[in-house]
């Protein structure tokens, strides 16, 4: 069913209040198709848990809001599980029944907002884990062609918070449901970032999946504002990628940059360190928006702001951060 005129505040985790001309739930493939027949030609937006986008207009088109569910067993070995989840369902929820069933290989993605949909289409990742290493297909529903396609991994084109959906197939389908390879007999990875002192301070010695689940949390929770409470889209910038001539000139200036190995015999760079030397951490405007106070990877909503005002502050730290560590930062949150 159609609405028409609809606020798309409660809709994305920034708080940002949008009219969409037209909105609608897919809760099935049959839903999307029945949709599509009626909207004619009118711009898309396709919205899982909003939590990734940044609003910065009303939306003259259609919104189809993903809420596709399902958990299901696809094939299951004594070593491992294949898991398939519908694209509407919630992240950490699904984090969480995955955990409680001991399957292993997303708990260093625990409490990462957003819906299962959009993990393949940012190749979301924390701590050391991306989905790619864990992913095995995704269904998806082509808007034009209206019929489903199947991608397993070599048609994702998986990179630096990247898929094929966020470059050649931008907009062209919407994800269904994905599959996960998870493992029943576990390693678990604790030397990226405060997850070994977390468990330490947990008195954990040796920890299994769900232990390492609740240090990522409690890391988490520690330093980054619930959308609930605090408008936001967590992490609104790429930890940038750069060459090792580059950190060598830098660590010149800045003996203890933070940087992280990277493919290609490049290093990754901690874009909130950045940003906080570039003197934006904490930083408000009229008490309505800013840069967290205790995370600068994170713009905030505090109270009634526009997308465009915090679109014009993201505008302003990328240009700050290049002039001062020619670095360029690249905004990880899409742009409406």
């Amino acid at each position: 069913m159609i609405q028409y005129k609809v606020s798309l505040k409660s809709l994305n985790t920034f708080g940002i209040d949008a009219i969409a001309d037209s909105y609608a739930l897919i809760q099935s493939t049959d839903d999307i198709s029945q949709i599509l027949e009626k909207h004619g030609e009118k711009e898309l937006l396709i919205l899982g848990g909003g939590s990734n986008i940044l609003l910065t207009k009303d939306f003259n088109g259609l919104v189809l809001k993903n809420d596709i569910q399902g958990f299901r067993i696809v094939e299951e070995s004594e070593v491992d599980v294949v898991v398939e989840a519908g694209a509407g369902m919630n992240w950490h929820q699904f984090v969480m029944r995955c955990i409680d069933c001991n399957y292993g290989g997303l708990e260093n993605l625990s409490l990462i907002p957003g819906n299962v949909g959009a993990s393949p289409m940012q190749n979301i990742g924390a701590y050391g884990v991306e989905i790619k290493d864990v992913f095995t297909y995704l269904d998806a529903y082509h808007i034009k062609e209206k019929k489903s396609k199947r991608f397993y991994f070599d048609d994702c084109k998986f990179g630096y918070r990247e898929s094929i959906f966020k470059n050649e197939l931008k907009g062209e389908y919407l994800i269904c449901r994905v599959a996960f390879r998870l493992s029943k007999k576990h390693t678990v990875k604790t030397s990226y970032g405060a997850i070994e002192d977390e468990l330490e301070s947990m008195g954990i010695n040796h920890p299994t999946i769900k232990n390492v689940s609740q240090a990522v949390i409690n890391i988490r929770q520690s330093k980054l504002p619930d959308p609930n409470k605090i408008g936001n889209a967590g992490s609104f910038f790429k930890n940038p990628i750069v060459s090792m001539e580059l950190l060598e000139k830098l660590q010149n200036k800045y003996p203890d940059i933070p940087h992280y190995p990277a493919p290609d015999h490049k290093v990754k760079l901690a874009a909130g360190w950045l940003i906080e030397q570039s003197g934006w951490k904490g930083k408000t405007y009229d008490n309505r928006y800013g840069v967290h106070k205790l995370q600068a990877l994170v713009l905030v909503n505090y109270k009634d702001a526009k997308g465009d005002e915090i679109l014009a502050l993201s505008s302003q730290i990328i240009k700050d951060v290049q002039q001062k560590f020619n670095v360029s930062l690249e905004r990880e949150v899409n742009i409406i």
